[in-house]
């Protein structure tokens, strides 16, 4: 079928509804918040306190692969309602909860297993509606709303601990989760069988390379190339520095600045999160995934290393939001790159796979942040460890090269700089 107008505008009324989904699953990203309140109100220790955000990263990570997998079997709605209902189930039970254990469970395992399948079907029917020049764009566009989130989910979490207790604000987000997000998923769906989008601008040319033989790569031909390895080692050692941050933030602004609206820090970094998210996804369109990744681990490192001297909410604030924008392009660019060096057509597990970076990056980011304060009674030892650590990802992103043909009866398409 080619594209017709009421094609093209169902298109981007899909990208709008997976864009609000991700607005209400980014509800992790404000956990900085309600941390804070544990520590606080319920005297738990800065370790404890990142545990359900450490164990929430890796259910959402592991689960990404099976949900994957299952949104590209039966489609992507009633993957995102199932997440939605889950998640709504996740805050609900942790209200019932005083313990950090339980809490694990009910946050940690089922919230996080809740994001894990709304996330995983809301990028891959978005950018089946686009031509491929475009994906970067797009991707950036729905991923976005993750970031965002936590610019409305933040100080609306700090009004709810003020004008009632952690129980109850829970039970109030927990029940907005489950209505929300069931009614949005209404909307999404894949293009229709035969659909073609219409052509996009042309990507500038960079050093092109091949793709495997078949265009679309299943899982396991993915996991036999070295560039799932490298996209996947990259993902894990840049994502820590941005997960240990968002974790802390509220607690950084109060230790090193005296900061008592801790919502301030988290709304800051997750605007310039989803800033990140969008710029990042437009750049690498023209300059290449790469090279975008390259420059926003160096950004990142010198940010992480001079972290501990920002000492006054306005230097706080300049930090959060340089954080913001480095972590946040890598949201559009690995599954970009994912699409672009193994396809579309099985995206949403092959991206599951490489997600399990995150998910690992959740638990030592976070945890690694509380253990140090709580041995040190400072952060400066997990920026140090942080900035070496994107030194490290640049590093690996300077080897990283397009996978080349398998089949040599095949011809293998040209890369665009989109993929490099």
């Amino acid at each position: 079928m080619s594209q017709d107008k009421p094609s093209s505008l169902r298109g981007w009324a899909v990208v709008g509804a997976a864009l609000a989904i991700n607005l209400v699953l980014g509800s992790l990203y404000a956990w900085s918040t309600m941390g804070r309140a544990l520590r606080e109100q319920w005297h738990w220790s800065a370790e404890d306190a990142s545990w359900p955000f450490s164990v929430a990263t890796a259910a959402f990570a592991i689960t990404m692969i099976f949900a994957g997998r299952l949104q590209d079997k039966i489609g992507p709605r009633f993957v995102v309602m199932a997440g939605g209902v889950m998640l709504g189930l996740g805050l609900l039970t942790s209200s019932l909860t005083h313990t950090p254990a339980a809490m694990r469970i009910t946050f940690g395992v089922i919230g996080g297993m809740g994001i894990g399948l709304g996330y995983s079907a809301t990028t891959p029917p978005s950018i089946k509606w686009f031509a491929p020049s475009r994906k970067g764009f797009i991707t950036g566009l729905v991923v976005s709303g993750i970031g965002l989130s936590a610019i409305y989910i933040s100080p609306l979490t700090q009004y709810l601990l003020r004008v009632t207790d952690i129980a109850r604000t829970f039970q109030i987000l927990g029940v907005g989760t489950v209505v929300i997000v069931v009614l949005l998923a209404l909307v999404v769906a894949n293009p229709p069988a035969g659909y073609t989008p219409a052509p996009g601008a042309r990507a500038a040319s960079l050093p092109a390379g091949a793709a495997l033989g078949r265009r679309d790569a299943n899982w396991p031909e993915m996991l036999r190339s070295a560039q799932f390895y490298q996209l996947w080692l990259m993902f894990v050692l840049s994502a820590f520095a941005g997960l240990m941050i968002i974790a802390h933030v509220a607690s950084i602004a109060k230790f090193q600045a005296g900061m008592k609206w801790g919502w301030g820090p988290v709304a800051t970094l997750a605007l310039f999160n989803t800033l990140g998210r969008l710029v990042g996804g437009f750049l690498s369109d023209r300059f290449g995934r790469t090279r975008t990744l390259i420059l926003a681990f160096l950004l990142q490192a010198v940010n992480m290393f001079v972290f501990v001297h920002y000492t006054t909410p306005g230097l706080i604030l300049f930090g959060a939001a340089f954080t913001g924008v480095c972590y946040g392009t890598l949201f559009p660019l690995m599954p970009s790159a994912t699409a672009d060096f193994f396809g579309v057509r099985n995206l949403g597990v092959n991206y599951g796979c490489l997600f399990t970076a995150f998910g690992l990056a959740g638990v030592l980011g976070p945890i690694v942040g509380g253990r140090m304060f709580d041995l040190h009674q400072s952060y400066s030892y997990s920026y140090t460890i942080s900035a070496v650590l994107l030194l490290v990802a640049a590093g690996v992103a300077l080897t990283v090269r397009p996978p080349k043909s398998e089949a040599a009866d095949v011809p293998a398409p040209a890369m665009s700089s989109a993929a490099h």
